[in-house]
């Protein structure tokens, strides 16, 4: 029973990525048209030990400490209330590295604090974004991310598998 509840979000959130996508590739149109801007900063400022970013690998820290085991619920931005992906995301950069996004996931997507890169560069801190408008950050380990997943769902890892991968990555500065 619960598996097919699972498989069923997952088909949902499958069938609604096309929105995302076009919202993603209209961005990423955006990024790429202005490298210059993104080249001013020093690539010593912004990158750690991890190949992430600072501010993510600061952020995942955050979340992984004071977020892990919260319960899920919609809109919500602290672990009394619970968090939803957008919520946890920003709080954990708010909190970890000082930079408040906006919470909502379409919303990140036009903040000047994220910048564009290929899912294949993404490392351990970095936003990926999954085609259904949710967000999650992305772990060391191999095709794993931490998030606020879904409906009585605790926060913590999960894998990607063949329903539920990343269609874009963004790393934060």
């Amino acid at each position: 029973m619960f598996s097919m509840a699972v498989a069923a979000m997952r088909r949902r959130r499958f069938a609604a990525a096309a929105a995302l996508v076009a919202a993603l590739l209209a961005t990423a149109g955006a990024a790429a048209a202005a490298p210059a801007a993104q080249a001013s900063v020093s690539h010593s400022a912004v990158t750690s030990g991890y190949g992430g970013s600072w501010a993510g690998n600061a952020a995942l820290n955050w979340a992984e400490s004071h977020a892990t085991g919260c319960w899920y619920s919609y809109g919500g931005s602290s672990c009394s209330q619970g968090y939803d992906c957008s919520g946890l995301v920003m709080a954990a950069f708010g909190h970890g590295a000082g930079i408040w996004l906006p919470h909502s996931t379409y919303a990140m997507l036009g903040n000047p604090h994220l910048h564009w890169i290929p899912l294949s560069q993404a490392r351990r801190g970095d936003l990926m974004f999954y085609g259904s408008g949710h967000v999650e950050i992305n772990t060391v380990w191999y095709h794993q991310t931490f998030g606020a997943h879904d409906w009585g769902q605790r926060v913590g890892w999960i894998s990607w598998g063949p329903w539920w991968y990343p269609t874009a990555a963004y790393r934060v500065w």
